[in-house]
């Protein structure tokens, strides 16, 4: 699997997605997703001029920050236990899973710079996955005024994996409007500006809707194991 390639053929789908709905392609950054990966795909996702890449577990991402370092932007995707908040804290830029007022303090007080935080949101309702109920984010979002190292850039959500495309773009639609009701409040703490959602099966519904950050594994980097 040649990385490169991959990732002209995504860069083509993103440009085709965004043409549909009159979006630039610029407002959309491609996180690959290297949680499968060994450290040299990562690497090799770098040198094939990839920017962003995305961990889940703690000690995936470090072993790839130890390698790779400033070369990229690193984003924690996945659930963030509150006990490895002080681990990771000093060598993220984006954090995609602030779903608790625990984990928010923890950041807020490990933290010695303002961290981009992406507030999760379990749009779907599934009880397999994380994130505040749509209607508590408002609400969770405004509470994070006193946290001076957090800044709210945007919300995340993952789709249920359906065959039915309205099922998707109802999700991604629905976090938009949320999205879009924290942005219009105009907060100092919380830009919201951004929205995190869409992976290698549903991106381009994704990128139709209003996303600015799509997490890219399998279709990107491959499916193998460190």
């Amino acid at each position: 699997m040649n990385v490169e390639e991959n990732f002209t053929s995504i860069k083509h789908e993103i440009q085709q997605a965004c043409q549909r709905v009159n979006r630039k392609q610029q407002e959309v950054s491609i996180i690959a997703v290297t949680k499968y990966v060994s450290v040299e795909r990562a690497q090799e996702a770098i040198e094939s001029g990839i920017q962003h890449l995305g961990e889940n577990r703690l000690e995936g991402f470090l072993n790839k920050y130890e390698a790779i370092g400033d070369q990229a932007t690193w984003h924690f995707i996945g659930t963030l236990q509150t006990r490895k908040v002080k681990d990771l804290i000093d060598h993220v830029t984006y954090i995609h899973s602030l779903d608790r007022k625990s984990l928010a303090k923890e950041i807020n007080k490990r933290a010695n710079r303002k961290v981009s935080c992406f507030v999760q949101v379990n749009i779907s309702g599934e009880d397999s996955k994380h994130g505040l109920p749509p209607e508590e984010v408002v609400s969770f979002v405004k509470n994070l005024s006193s946290y001076t190292n957090i800044e709210v850039v945007g919300l995340m959500t993952m789709a249920p994996h359906s065959e039915d495309s309205s099922v998707v773009r109802a999700i991604f639609s629905r976090l938009r409007e949320v999205k879009e009701e924290i942005e219009g409040k105009e907060w100092p703490h919380a830009p919201c500006h951004y929205l995190s959602m869409g992976m290698s099966n549903d991106f381009e519904i994704a990128i139709e809707e209003g996303a600015t950050h799509i997490r890219i594994g399998s279709k990107l980097v491959g499916h193998e194991y460190d």
